[in-house]
Formats: structure tokens, sequence, C-alpha cells
């Protein structure tokens, strides 16, 4: 009677099961084996992100065996398996050469083989062939032999080989090659050189042990793979010490892990696919990067972005965070709640539009305005701390004004724009009389991601869509004045007078753009959108700080710019064709009487019947009677201002005017200046301004109260 069947015998004649019988094929093992990572790929099936979704083992990629480094398949045999090529699943000659006594002790290179201890790696948990706290009892010994002989008998040697290098648990929680050289090494399991195939294999024997005990096994192993040359057994300890306390495995590695999660929020699975771009996801994360690193010195750290496709609604590139760059990395911006200041200025003027209430010709006065509310008055201003004048809708809403933007609100009610937000994917918290006028300047939160996919809607003719959706067929927006608004935030000389006419807003191409700056310079914004593709930048602080001197064009404008541009590398982009009702006229704005054009004359756009070739203000000023008395003419007595919580303090202006010129005025007992007109950095308190005469007689005074955050016009200067 041979080996293997006195063996087979000796196990019946105990009792014993015989486990390999149960034992599943390569085939099987191979397609049930699960990394603990899941893994979201790309549109075109490129790896994205890895996330780590079960935490009780660390398990990577299963690795085909001619992916394994050569030196790890030497290592491995010649430190547990020398003759793994000869026996068929026992080491007969081990066991021939041993004493009974320690014939089946683990610890015996040799006497169990790496067909045996895959057979004890395939057992069920709670299986016949697990070890037990004093290690394995001579009948566990017997049927880890039996089974692996019934495993030689299925398998060939490189399933098995390649099998064992997937399942054997490593060091801690690290189980299989895969995790082991990405962990310890950094590397893939094909690149490890001799040494660290050297430490890996100690490790099978010992994965517990401490780092002098791995090295010096290790060094025993690298001898017999260099046989005849010298090995530096010190340098392999310094190998070893250094790999043992590497990094942890990352638990999300990638370049989406905000997209990554998302997905997979619905449900764990191992592969999900995503509708992201890898090259696209690429560029956008270094574009962001790169620019924040040049902003460096202006307290701005965080960044997000997101594209969308505007047909099929697809996120094309979600980048949350600056990644290394943030001190909140894990936060996703592109969800966050944040306030988008004038981003919300187009979906208003496009309402108004609609509505009928304006044309983008029509005339807006750009002055001081002060609009009554239940907490006092309020009082807009452009961040520029100048104003225009009469300017049409067009150059209102392209350079971004804020005080015709408050009028335009006026026209049409906080309520009914408040609805109009909800009707483009943006319900607000609260209701709108809990923002007010001020909601014309963005002071609701709104998420990028949701804003960005608002301005998708103007790309497609005012059809909204939910993100991942067509367009739907019932328009959100009159396609008309969406085609309307498109046409004016494309038009580099309507937005000259802020942002000039070299601005980094202007495209090669056909695009439309809106920033937008939030209150005490806590958020700025660029979304805008081309013929096929929309993007939105948000530039800020993850904890709401402000940042320092980063404007429109200097915050998230460059990146939206860069962004873009890539997009389009190859790919044209049209400007829309205008929807039926609309008419085009040649109109002129005309100032004054004996004053220059307000604006130059231009074609402009009109729904159908609200066209004019002529827009003029004749605005004579009022005479004055001769020796009249100066009287200060606003604010009124007992006017309460609330300052603007989402403009900078340093960039209010309180504006008081007099009767006539010839004045001289003074706040709280100190001169502040003179002339018809002043504007004033208001600070909060109880005030009293008096207007006197050149000998300092009080010719009248007002007392009014300024409510809220402000700064010092010294602070104010040094910023």
């Amino acid at each position: 009677m041979n080996g293997r069947h006195a063996l087979a015998a000796l196990a019946l004649g105990l009792g014993l099961a015989l486990p390999a019988q149960a034992l599943p094929g390569f085939a099987e093992v191979r397609a049930g084996w699960r990394s603990s990572d899941a893994r979201v790929l790309d549109r075109q099936g490129e790896l994205l992100q890895r996330v780590r979704i079960d935490h009780h083992a660390r398990r990577g990629e299963w690795i085909a065996l001619a992916d394994v480094s050569p030196a790890l398949r030497t290592a491995l045999l010649l430190s547990e398996d020398q003759r793994f090529y000869q026996h068929s699943g026992v080491d007969w000659r081990a066991v021939s050469a041993a004493a009974w006594g320690n014939l089946w002790n683990s610890r015996t290179r040799g006497a169990s083989t790496i067909t045996m201890q895959l057979a004890a790696l395939l057992d069920e948990p709670d299986g016949e062939l697990q070890r037990g706290a004093g290690g394995r009892r001579l009948t566990q010994k017997l049927g880890q032999a039996v089974a692996a002989q019934q495993l030689e008998r299925r398998w060939r040697k490189d399933q098995i080989l390649e099998a064992y290098l997937n399942l054997v648990p490593f060091r801690g929680e690290l189980v299989g090659i895969d995790a082991l050289s990405r962990t310890l090494f950094g590397k893939a399991s094909h690149g490890l050189d001799e040494r660290e195939a050297a430490v890996s294999a100690a490790l099978v024997r010992a994965p517990n042990a401490r780092p002098a005990q791995v090295a010096q096994r290790a060094c025993g192993v690298l001898k017999l793979m260099q046989a005849g040359t010298p090995v530096d057994c010190g340098e392999l300890r310094i190998l070893t010490t250094i790999a043992l306390q590497g990094r942890e495995f990352a638990a999300s590695e990638g370049i989406a892990p905000h997209h990554a999660r998302r997905l997979l929020a619905a449900g764990p699975a191992q592969s999900v696919r995503s509708t992201v771009s890898a090259p696209l996801q690429r560029f956008a994360l270094q574009t962001l990067q790169r620019h924040l690193r040049e902003l460096q010195g202006r307290h701005v750290q965080d960044g997000a972005l997101v594209v969308l496709d505007n047909a099929s609604g697809d996120v094309l590139a979600w980048v949350g965070s600056s990644g290394e760059l943030s001190a909140a990395s894990e936060v996703d911006g592109v969800t966050a709640l944040r306030q988008p200041g004038s981003t919300l200025k187009p979906f208003l003027y496009a309402q108004a539009i609609a509505e009928r209430r304006m044309t983008a010709a029509s005339l807006l006065e750009d002055s001081p305005a002060a609009i009554p509310t239940t907490s006092g008055l309020y009082i807009p201003q452009n961040y520029d701390r100048r104003f225009k004048g009469w300017v049409s809708a067009r150059t209102a809403l392209a350079a971004s004004l804020n005080v015709p933007a408050v009028r335009t609100l006026v026209m049409v009610s906080p309520d009914a724009f408040h609805h109009q937000l909800g009707a483009l994917g943006l319900p607000l918290r609260e209701p709108a009389g809990y923002y007010g006028y001020s909601l014309a300047l963005g002071s609701a939160e709104v998420p990028l991601l949701s804003l960005t996919n608002a301005f998708r809607t103007l790309a497609n003719g005012g059809r909204y869509g939910p993100v991942g959706e067509p367009p739907q067929a019932a328009p959100a927006i009159d396609p008309r004045a969406a085609f309307i608004v498109g046409d004016i935030l494309s038009d580099s000389n309507a937005r000259a007078r802020t942002f000039g006419t070299d601005s980094i807003l202007a495209t090669r191409f056909w695009s439309a753009v809106k920033t937008g700056t939030s209150k005490d310079m806590r958020d700025n914004w660029a979304v805008g959108w081309s013929e096929r593709f929309t993007v939105g930048v948000w530039v800020g602080n993850a904890d709401g700080a402000p940042m320092w001197d980063v404007s429109g064009t200097s915050g998230a404008a460059p990146v939206w710019a860069s962004v873009m541009q890539h997009l389009h590398t190859h790919t044209p982009s049209r400007a829309p064709r205008p929807p039926a009702g609309l008419v085009q006229a040649r109109t002129s704005f005309e100032g004054a009487q004996g004053t220059r054009p307000l604006e130059a004359a231009r074609s402009e756009w009109f729904l159908a019947g609200t066209e004019q070739t002529r827009f003029a203000m004749d605005t004579p000023a009022p005479a004055r009677a001769s020796g009249s008395v100066l009287r200060i003419r606003s604010p009124a007595p007992g006017t309460i201002v609330a300052l603007d919580p989402d403009i900078p303090p340093n960039r209010q202006r309180l504006g008081f005017v007099a009767s006539g010129p010839g004045g001289r005025w003074r706040l709280d007992g100190k001169p502040l200046g003179q002339g018809t007109r002043l504007q004033w950095l208001p600070w909060p308190g109880r005030h009293v301004m008096q207007l006197t005469d050149a000998r300092g007689t009080v010719l009248d005074e007002v007392r009014f109260e300024v409510r809220g955050a402000g700064v010092r016009e010294t602070h104010a200067r040094n910023h």
C-alpha cells in the first residue's frame, strides 16, 4: 500500500470525513472572490475610484499568477514548499525525514505544503480543518492531507499557487498579495523585487511577528534565493522595519472620492459604472488644485467643480474638494449648501422678461436706493462702490450690478421669484419672506450641483431636467427669455462696464457665463454653458471663513475658463438659434437733453410685441428758488438702516442727499465732507447727521440708526 492509500485508510479508520469532496473548483473560487473595495469605473470602464466597503479584512483585486513577481513566486516556494511541483499534495520525503512527534508541526518546513494550506483556506470558517487555539489536532492534519491530495487531482499546479497567493493572510487585516504589496510596499505585486519578495514570504510563516523576527526569516529566504551571493541582512532589517510601519492601505484611492461615495450610497456593490469621464475628471482636479496654489496668501484653500452634459444631464466631472490642499477634504463642495451671490440674477431677469415687465433694452437706474422693509431700509450696493446711473437691463445683468437687480426683484416680487427658483430645482429651505429683497443677490443657500443644473436649464432653452436625465418637454423658463439671457451672458461688450473688454470670461467659442460672490467674500462662483456642456465652479473655504481679495474673475472664473477650453479643444460650440416669438430691432439709448447717449445703439432681441427702437431719459434738474434754505432730503429722520448681510461691510455705502449745493456734512459732530451728495461707510449704532453752512451753522439734521455688522473706514482702507 502506497503512502496516499495508507493515509486515506488511516483517515477513514479514525472516522474522519473527507472534506475534499466539498472543496470548490478553481473557477468557482475565483468567481467568488470579493475585494474589500468597491470599484467605481468611468464611462469608458477606466478605474475612477476605490472605496472600502468591507472593514473586516483588507483584500485587493484577484491577481493572476502571471502578474505576480517571479521573485515572489520563487521566495514563496523556497520558504514554504520547495518540492511543490514534484509532490501530489503531501511532501512524502518531508514526512519520511521527520520524526512522528513533529511530523505535523506546521513550523517544520515542508511538512505542511502549499496545497495543504490552501485546503484549509478553502474550508468553511467553522469547518473541520480550521486551526484551534492550540493548533491543529492530528485528525485535522490527516484530513488536511487527504483534502490536499483531492485538490491536486482536480486543480492544476498553477491554479493552486495562484489561489494560495490571493487567499493567504499576511499581516493584520491584509489578505492576499495585492493588499500586501500595495500596503507595505506601495506598488503592484508584479513590481516586487527579491528583498521585498523575501519579506513577503517571511510573513506567511509568521504574519504578526515582530519586525526583527520577520527580518531574520526574510534574510534566510533571501540567502536561499541568492545562493553563493553575500546578503546584507542589516539592510534587509531596515527595509522590513520601514515596510511593517508603512502607511495603511488608503480607505479610498482615486480621483473622484465624493462622487464614488454618492454612487455607492444606494447600496454596496463590487463594481459601479459612472457617467464621469476619467480624463476630464483628472484635468479638472489638477486645474482646480493648480489655481488654488496660485491663490496662496489669499486665505482660500477649498474648491469644487462639476461638469454636466446638456442633452443627457450626465455628470462628466465631479470634483468635491481640493484634496490635499484642504483641511476638510471629506466635505463635498458639490453638494454643500453655500450662498450663490449674483449667480441667481440670470433667473430673475429671465422671469422679468418673460412676464414682460422689462426687455433687455429697458433702462434701470443704478443709483443709491433705500427700500423699506420690516427691519429697516434695505440699501443694496455694487462691489466697486460706484453707481453707473441709467443702464440697460443687458448691461445691468452682464456687468452684475446689484441695485438694478434689486429693483427688478421689486417688480417680480420675492414670492414669485422664490417659486421660479423652485421650478428650476433650487428648492430653498426658507420661505420668500425670510430672504426678502436680498434674494436677488443670492442670500439663499444652494448646492453647486443644483445651481449648475439650473444653468443647464438655460442651456436647454428653458427646459428643466433633473441631473442625469434629459430635459423635460414643458419649459420651466420661457424659451424666449432663456435665449435672451444667454445672449446677454455671452456678450463681452455688455459685461465690460465691470469686467473690462479682455475678461477671462471671454472664450474663443460661444459660451455664456455668470460669476458671483457671497457675503463677506465667503464664496466665489463661476457657472456657465456652451452648446454641449454646463460647468460650475465654486471657490472658498469649507469652514465658511472669508477669502482675501478674491474677485469674480480671480477666484472661480479662471478654473471655469480652463475647463471649458479643455472641453472644446476639438469640439465646436455654436450660438443657439432664436426660438419662435422673438424679434430683433435696432435700438438707441438717449440721455437727458443735451447729454451723450446712455449706451451705444445696437440691435436688440425682444419678445414679439415688446420691441422699441428708442429708449430715452429726460431728467432735467428741478429749479431751486434763490435763497432757499438747504435741507437734508435723504435719509428721512428716524430711518433704520439694515446692512445687507450678503455684501462685505466694507463694500456698502449709505447715501446722503441735500436739496442743493454748498452744504457741509457733519456726522456725530465730526466733519465728513461737502457737496450735494455724500457716500458714507455705515457703522452700526445711532447717529446724527448735520448739514451746515461754511460758518458751521446747522441748517438741518437727521437722526438715524444702522443695524448689522460693519467695518470702520480706517480698517476698510487697509484692505
